[in-house]
């Protein structure tokens, strides 16, 4: 019986542990920090042996195989220690690819990839096809595989997934866009990162389709340097594609083959050039499967959209509250600043990944009229916007920021939660900022 080491107790580690149990691997799943109670009980309920606040490396490096949660990095001594030993180390996407024969439509970028990963699924579900949800979002992979029920994934994969995957195949790939995001995973080297984000075209062939958008400046300087066996369908805001989508007078315009779909901009209910990359990328998914298009409208129509990304959460005093905690780089508060024409007051800061700020420079300039930094250390962003920006100060918790916003903003105002960074100086994740978030301008609306 072969054995399977997990490192990693999370959402991924414990349904990698519950796939090669039901597989027939002995398994032993081991997490540096605690695990939570639901997974402790999950993984006493099948018999899988864990441990917790500790690696016990005789336990891990005499498996044939390791699953490696994603947010591990590769420098930590026990990795490199099984690379030495030459003990294959795969991810959890990797495993679960192993064990499903459901068409699978592969998501990635630096920016935009949970919203396309949502609206894809609500449009393949609205049409009644058989769909799952997974990857950095929703229940295990390997856990929805155990069964192979399903006759499509919808997978948002970060890059940290996609470098151990080896044998994984997309039928259908998105990538949105690549800019400099988690450098510091990368050896600070932005190539390294590209790398990892085409990882997703590897083993595609030419009856596969690979979506992107075409204007992405670092997808199309590597798109230019390697072509790929796979069907191209580029996505563009600025001019016509013959195959593909395009944004023309205002309307989506989508072609697949003989197949057309039109949408007016306006109806989209998410807002902003960028989701207008978006939604033209899931559409191609839905001409792709052959969805008609009275269906692909629907499901349009009908789409919320996703929480922490540009999520209206309140009006106070004509002034406008917008969380948009999910934007963990620079790129994201660009096109979040480009989201809006009003006047705002801009929430930034926490752990900087190695940010360059110039590519917002401009748009603050022009837009904030003041620049509220939130973080243990904001000297950064302190003299970077310092000169550029009227009003500029620096706060050391959400409500402090959220007061603040309340007191500098007037009428007609927004007030954006946008941070360009991190969350984990002050909070547990994106998903606690844009919670505390709220409920501070909750707060305000009952005062």
């Amino acid at each position: 019986m072969k054995k399977i080491a997990i490192l990693g107790g999370g959402e991924s580690g414990v349904g990698a542990a519950l796939l090669a149990k039901a597989k027939g691997f002995k398994v032993f799943l081991s997490d540096k920090g605690i695990l939570s109670d639901k997974y402790k009980e999950i993984l006493n309920q099948n018999e899988i042996p864990f441990e917790e606040g500790q690696h016990t490396e005789e336990q891990i490096l005499d498996a044939d195989e390791v699953v490696k949660s994603p947010g591990i990095p590769d420098k930590v001594a026990l990795v490199q220690k099984l690379k030495s030993l030459r003990i294959p180390i795969i991810s959890e996407i990797e495993l679960a690819s192993r064990y499903t024969k459901a068409k699978i439509i592969a998501i990635t970028g630096s920016n935009g990839k949970t919203t396309t990963t949502l609206l894809t699924y609500h449009l393949l579900k609205n049409a009644g096809l058989n769909v799952g949800l997974a990857g950095n979002i929703g229940d295990s992979f390997a856990k929805q595989v155990i069964d192979d029920t399903l006759d499509y994934f919808v997978l948002e994969l970060s890059s940290f997934q996609l470098d151990n995957c080896f044998e994984f195949k997309a039928d259908v790939a998105i990538l949105l866009n690549i800019t400099p995001d988690h450098l510091d995973r990368y050896n600070y080297e932005f190539q390294n990162y590209v790398d990892s984000k085409f990882r997703v075209l590897q083993n595609m062939t030419p009856s596969d389709n690979f979506i992107f958008y075409q204007e992405s400046e670092a997808l199309a300087n590597e798109l230019a340097k390697k072509t790929f066996p796979v069907n191209y369908l580029p996505v563009s805001l600025q001019e016509k594609v013959a195959q593909g989508g395009s944004l023309q007078n205002e309307r989506l315009e989508v072609t697949y083959q003989e197949n057309h779909f039109s949408f007016a901009l306006e109806d989209l209910p998410i807002k902003g050039s960028h989701n207008a990359i978006n939604a033209m990328s899931a559409i191609l998914v839905a001409k792709v499967l052959g969805i008609e298009n009275d269906k692909i409208a629907e499901g349009l129509k009908s789409f919320k959209s996703v929480e922490h990304r540009l999520e209206p959460c309140g009006e106070v005093g004509g002034v406008k509250f917008v969380n948009d905690s999910k934007a963990t780089n620079v790129d994201s508060v660009f096109y979040a600043l480009g989201s809006f024409n009003d006047p705002i007051v801009l929430i930034m800061g926490g752990v900087d990944k190695g940010n360059d700020y110039s590519q917002i420079e401009a748009l603050v300039e022009q837009k904030v009229k003041a620049l509220i930094c939130m973080g243990t250390d904001n000297q950064k962003l302190l003299d970077y916007f310092g000169k550029k920006v009227p009003l500029i100060f620096s706060v050391d918790s959400m409500q402090k920021a959220v007061t603040l916003g309340q007191e500098v903003a007037t009428e007609g105002d927004v007030v954006l939660l946008s941070p360009a960074c991190a969350s984990f100086d002050l909070f547990k994740n994106y998903e606690d900022r844009g919670r505390q978030f709220k409920a501070a301008v909750s707060a305000l609306t009952i005062a």
